[in-house]
């Protein structure tokens, strides 16, 4: 018989299992049924899910196509030459393998957080932390650097309609000849409005602005074809593999736009059926468009005269037709189509900062519904001028460099996450399966570490330092502050 005044024998196991260690509490994972139950509610209001498969698909191409087309081919073409459509298949290709994961986990796990949400159900709180940090130098400085190259555009627009573009001081950041570029924080503020009306606005909008630019691709490649010359082919890899995977990388932040639809997770109609579907759907579209206009633009002009130029296609179509008419044209819908990129990857930020503040990790302001629009308004605030006032200040190599990095190291976590929940939760309901799994998962994750390689080495120090700063806030606020902390003490 135990003796009645003993402690049980037990009491330092209980008091310990409820204190869990440090290492246990960065390794707690949230329940996909929590996360799923959760979809849609905010801090004094919900999302509204009135996005169809439609709309979802055109947010997709919307945050992609235009990106490395209209802004990038300048940046990458002198990286690898000819062969910078090699690039861009290269990089197509492992956007693919991310995107069958993230085609799987969009169905399974509804969110918006995208693929934060999906790392914390699968491999825990830190894990999420560093890959919610990533979408943040993803999203937000990627929307800095297409701003960038829209106000390259809008001087071509200006200079063939009107004659005059705004000086340089005003159209460039400090290190490119300028001051501040005015109208990279105008084009933010434009998209900001947008969004502050609500989810099925800017979708209606972005919609339209999609429409104009695969119709301004098709013209181009219709009228730049012909000024092909087959000779701008003959060396087609100067720059040896190594340039081709470093134009690669760079042209990966092109590809970001699938994972912006799987941030409208919880305002979709339905998701779990829609949002697999129009990542797919949306990718197919995008890459056989980019290798297309590639293609075309260095038979048009050699590939040592594109000079970093970042607006390479309207000079293109006045080298080609020796009019200006038809630059001027195609400058007028890459203003429109740039800013539907700025529009839809602002939309994917600040829903992936609603997912983390829900979560506790950020201040609770970002999660913050507006009773009738049911957008977050004072996240869209915040966000939309931290990014304005970055795409005002920073040259535009140095944006793509680093958003690339962080696309490709949250997509990599993703290629895992997948994995993790099939051994994890097998019988869970699946809309869509990643075939051959876990081959293609691997295969995706291994295209994301190699591609990082290829970054420069100032990446990779920005990078570390970015990643610092994420990890002294998270055990500053987000550690102390997550919900599912309370229920460990």
């Amino acid at each position: 018989m135990l003796d009645q005044g003993a402690p049980p024998q037990n009491q330092g196991q209980t008091a310990a299992s409820a204190s869990p260690g440090i290492g246990a509490r960065l390794m707690r994972r949230k329940p996909v049924e929590r996360l799923v139950a959760e979809g849609g509610q905010g801090e004094g209001g919900s999302l509204r899910r009135t996005l169809g498969l439609w709309q979802l698909t055109m947010i997709s191409i919307g945050a992609t196509l235009g990106t490395g087309i209209f802004v990038v081919l300048g940046e990458a073409v002198p990286k690898a030459g000819p062969a910078v459509t090699l690039s861009f298949v290269i990089a197509g290709l492992t956007a693919l393998f991310s995107a069958l994961s993230y085609a799987e986990l969009a169905g399974t796990i509804p969110v918006a957080g995208s693929s934060y949400s999906y790392a914390y159900a699968t491999m825990g709180e830190l894990v999420a932390w560093i890959c919610g940090w990533c979408l943040v130098l993803e999203y937000g400085v990627s929307v800095a650097a297409v701003a960038v190259g829209w106000g390259e555009y809008l001087n071509e627009l200006l200079d063939g309609t009107i004659g005059v573009t705004i000086p340089d001081a005003l159209s460039a950041p400090p290190g490119d000849g300028g001051v501040f570029n005015l109208p990279a924080l105008i084009v933010v503020l434009l998209a900001m409005a947008f969004l502050l009306g609500g989810a099925r606005e800017s979708a209606r909008a972005n919609t339209v602005m999609v429409v104009v630019k695969i119709a301004a691709l098709v013209m181009f490649c219709a009228i730049g074809v012909q000024g092909f010359r087959s000779g701008n082919y003959e060396n087609f890899m100067p720059l040896g593999m190594a340039g081709v995977s470093a134009a690669g990388a760079t042209l990966f932040f092109s590809y970001i736009g699938f994972d912006a639809a799987s941030t409208a997770g919880e305002e979709a109609k339905n998701a779990q059926r829609d949002l697999p579907r129009a990542i797919m759907l949306s990718l197919v579209i995008v890459t056989a468009l980019y290798v297309l206009v590639a293609a075309v633009a260095v038979g048009a002009k050699p590939w040592k005269n594109f000079t970093d130029s970042e607006a390479a296609l309207a000079q293109i179509m006045r080298e080609v037709t020796g009019q200006t008419f038809w630059g001027t044209l195609l400058a007028f819908c890459a203003v429109i189509a740039i800013a539907s990129v700025v529009l839809t990857v602002l939309y994917g930020q600040t829903r992936i900062l609603f997912a983390m503040s829900r979560d506790g990790l950020v201040p609770k302001v970002f999660a913050k519904v507006h009773p009738k629009t049911g957008a977050p308004r004072a996240n869209t605030l915040i966000v939309s001028l931290f990014c304005g006032v970055l795409a005002a200040a920073i040259p535009l190599g140095q944006l793509a460099d680093a958003t690339s990095i962080g696309t490709l190291f949250a997509f990599a976590l993703v290629n895992v996450a997948v994995v993790v929940l099939r051994r994890t939760q097998p019988d869970m309901p699946r809309t869509f399966r990643v075939p051959l799994s876990p081959v293609l998962p691997a295969l995706g994750f291994a295209f994301c570490l190699w591609m990082m390689g290829s970054l420069s080495t100032v990446t990779w120090v920005v990078f570390g330092v970015w990643m610092a700063v994420g990890l002294v806030f998270y055990f500053g606020y987000g550690y102390r502050r997550s919900r599912l902390a309370p229920s460990e003490k």
